[in-house]
C-alpha cells in the first residue's frame, strides 16, 4: 500500500499562491513552496514534476476562485456578463499571476469548467463554430488584456502615474483625445473601466447576431 500523501492539491495551491501574492512570481520555486509547507524541497517533487507543473498549479488556484451566480440561460448577455465578472474578479485579486495565466494552459477542472460555462452562454446567442470561437476569444482577450495592461505591475503605481502625466503634458491642439483619456485613466476605477468595456463588447456581439 503506498504511503499516505502528506499534502493535498488544495494545500499546495494555497501555499504557492500565498507566496506569489506576498512576494511576486520570482519568489516562487520548489524550494520556497517546500519551506512554506514546512517540508523539504524533494518532497514537493512527489507532487509536481517540474516548474511547468508548479506554474500550472498557481494558474489553477486563481481560476478556481472564479465564481458567478447560477446562470439561467434565458438572457445570454447577462450570463456572459456574470461569468466574465467572475473571471475578472478572480484574476484581479492576484495580479502577479497574470503573466502565467497568459502563458500557461491547463486542462484542470477549474480551468475548463469556466471556459465551458462562458462558451455555453455565448452559444445561447445562436453562435457556433468559428463565430463561437471568435466571441469567446474576444471576451477572454478583453479580460486578460485589460488585466495585463492595468494590473500586471501593481507595484509600479508611480510609473503609471508618471506615464499619465506625460500624456497630459502633450499639446492640447495636437492630441486632445489622448489627453482626455489620460485624465479619465487617472480618475476612474479599474473595475469601472472593465464594466464599460464589457458592455461595449456585449452590445457589439448582440448587433452581430441580429
Amino acid at each position: 500500500m503506498p504511503p499516505r500523501a502528506k499534502f493535498n492539491r488544495e494545500q499546495l495551491q494555497g501555499a504557492a499562491l500565498a507566496i506569489v501574492d506576498a512576494q511576486g512570481l520570482a519568489a516562487l520555486s520548489m524550494r520556497s513552496l517546500a519551506a512554506a509547507l514546512g517540508t523539504g524541497a524533494m518532497t514537493i517533487y512527489n507532487y509536481l514534476r517540474d516548474r511547468d507543473e508548479l506554474d500550472a498549479l498557481v494558474v489553477e488556484a486563481v481560476l478556481a476562485q472564479a465564481r458567478w451566480p447560477a446562470v439561467a440561460g434565458e438572457d445570454w448577455q447577462q450570463d456572459v456578463r456574470l461569468i466574465a465578472r467572475g473571471f475578472w474578479q478572480a484574476i484581479r485579486a492576484h495580479p502577479d499571476v497574470i503573466p502565467l495565466i497568459l502563458s500557461r494552459r491547463s486542462l484542470h477542472e477549474a480551468t475548463v469548467e469556466g471556459a465551458e460555462a462562458l462558451l455555453r452562454a455565448l452559444a445561447a446567442s445562436g453562435r457556433s463554430g468559428l463565430a463561437l470561437l471568435a466571441a469567446f476569444r474576444i471576451v477572454m482577450g478583453f479580460i486578460l488584456g485589460l488585466a495585463q495592461a492595468q494590473l500586471a505591475r501593481p507595484r509600479a503605481g508611480d510609473e503609471a502615474a508618471a506615464t499619465i502625466e506625460r500624456f497630459r503634458s502633450l499639446s492640447p491642439a495636437q492630441y486632445p483625445r489622448l489627453i482626455e483619456i489620460a485624465a479619465v485613466a487617472q480618475a476612474e476605477d479599474i473595475d469601472q473601466e472593465f464594466e464599460a468595456g464589457l458592455e461595449i463588447i456585449l452590445v457589439g456581439l448582440a448587433i452581430r447576431v441580429a
